[in-house]
């Protein structure tokens, strides 16, 4: 249910062409597993980027309650002390999908009780293969649901070996074994068994985060992955910007023309986000790499697409918003498993498409979306979604009146996006 007791942002319209660069804060995606690791690394571990948000303040805080000692934490550079492991804590996820599926696993090497919750949405969102999984591996589960609020009963250690998951929902289930599988007795073979495994790229860097911490992995055939037992390494870890938070950024400079240029992007990365070079410029957008970082520029003309975003939906909302810009039909699929995320984001993305004179067909797995010329201002919601939010923003670049409920949910992973936002347009 939209809680309309949310502030209402409008959002800036863009009257000239842009020329910004932005700056963005660090990876969600990398600072988690990382910060994980540290957790269970022999040997402290310092950051620099790492990403200063609710999610990220979560995480600290689980680890925390799970014995780490934090310096420097609410900061880009944390040092985080590996847990010890032996407490009865109670940890708030928030509505945090990597606090959830990746510290349950984690407690499972404690000796006590841990209870995981979170806010109301979270309450909704799948958690019975992180549940289920842990039975499986002989952790006791006290849970009356396959969801939000549980507790796991650790006994200090976990026997490992072989398991098997469907992860259809989301990849961050198996994320949230590999992490911890070095410190299982026997490690860990995990198979996938599913009618499809979204976000594979996420996995991936997972992988890389291991191997990067001495940890021996191998991916023996698709959807099997082999961690070996062994020690995790701590050290220095920079963390790079996010890129997937880059494409709301990289979106205002097709809508509006211009240019914009991301610094810093990492010339090789993990991250999702990185396939928006390439998707955008099927859009209609130039892209260039240079010691800059990334450059996009745009001429407000933007084309329609038909695409399978199934390597990760956390893309699909910034293509969404474009293709209601498009001067063609586009086509976005491969993206059922979003429906678990935040919020039904296959739902709440043609609801608001539709309310402000849109025209977009929900599908069983993405959507169709066709260009209009009845746009019109009205009220965004955000449902508590991060993406949703900056969704709204890109099209009120160009639709005078658009409203976003809640704006204030995009310190999930960017603490300060509305100056962010405003400081791209540059006073426009």
């Amino acid at each position: 249910m939209v809680n309309h007791t949310f502030s209402r942002w409008s959002a800036p319209l863009a009257f000239r062409a842009l020329s910004a660069t932005v700056e963005l804060p660090g990876s969600k995606s990398l600072t988690n597993r990382e910060l994980v690791l540290a957790a269970l690394a022999y040997e402290p571990t310092s950051f620099a980027g790492a990403l200063v948000s609710r999610d990220s303040s979560l995480m600290l805080n689980a680890l925390e309650s799970l014995g780490s000692v934090i310096s420097n934490g609410g900061t880009t550079s944390p040092i985080v002390g590996p847990a010890s492991l032996n407490v009865d804590a109670q940890i708030d996820c928030g509505l945090a999908g990597t606090v959830m599926r990746f510290v349950p696993p984690l407690s499972t090497l404690n000796r006590g009780k841990i209870t995981f919750d979170g806010d109301e949405g979270a309450r909704r969102r799948p958690m019975d293969t992180t549940i289920t999984s842990l039975r499986a591996l002989g952790v006791h589960v006290e849970a009356d649901s396959l969801s939000l609020p549980f507790s796991v009963i650790g006994t200090g250690e976990v026997e490992g070996g072989e398991l098997t998951i469907d992860a259809s929902s989301s990849s961050q289930f198996v994320s949230g074994l590999l992490l911890v599988a070095p410190r299982f007795k026997n490690g860990l073979t995990l198979r996938h068994v599913g009618e499809n495994l979204p976000s594979l790229p996420h996995i991936e860097m997972t992988l890389e985060c291991l191997r990067q911490r001495g940890v021996k992995v191998s991916n023996p055939e698709p959807a099997v992955w082999r961690v070996e037992p062994g020690p995790i390494a701590g050290g220095f870890k920079q963390i790079e910007p996010d890129l997937s938070n880059a494409g709301p950024f990289l979106a205002a400079a097709m809508v509006a023309g211009g240019s914009v240029t991301i610094s810093s992007w990492p010339a090789t990365t993990t991250q999702v986000g990185n396939h928006f070079d390439g998707i955008l410029q099927q859009m209609g957008a130039e892209i260039v790499r240079d010691e800059r970082g990334l450059t996009i520029t745009g001429t407000g003309v933007i084309h329609g697409i038909d695409i399978d975003l199934s390597i990760g939906g956390e893309l699909a909302q910034v293509v969404a918003a474009l293709a209601v810009l498009a001067d063609s039909p586009s086509r976005i699929s491969g993206i059922a498993h979003i429906r678990g995320h935040e919020t039904d984001r296959l739902a709440a993305m043609a609801t608001e498409i539709n309310r402000i004179g849109g025209n977009c067909k929900e599908t069983e797995d993405g959507w169709i979306i066709a260009p209009t010329n009845t746009l019109h201002g009205d009220l965004w919601h955000s449902y508590e979604d991060h993406r949703m939010a900056t969704a709204g923003a890109i099209i009120g670049l160009r639709v005078p009146g658009i409203e976003v409920e809640n704006i204030e949910t995009t310190s999930k992973t960017m603490p300060d996006f509305p100056s962010m936002w405003a400081n791209m347009l540059g006073g426009n």
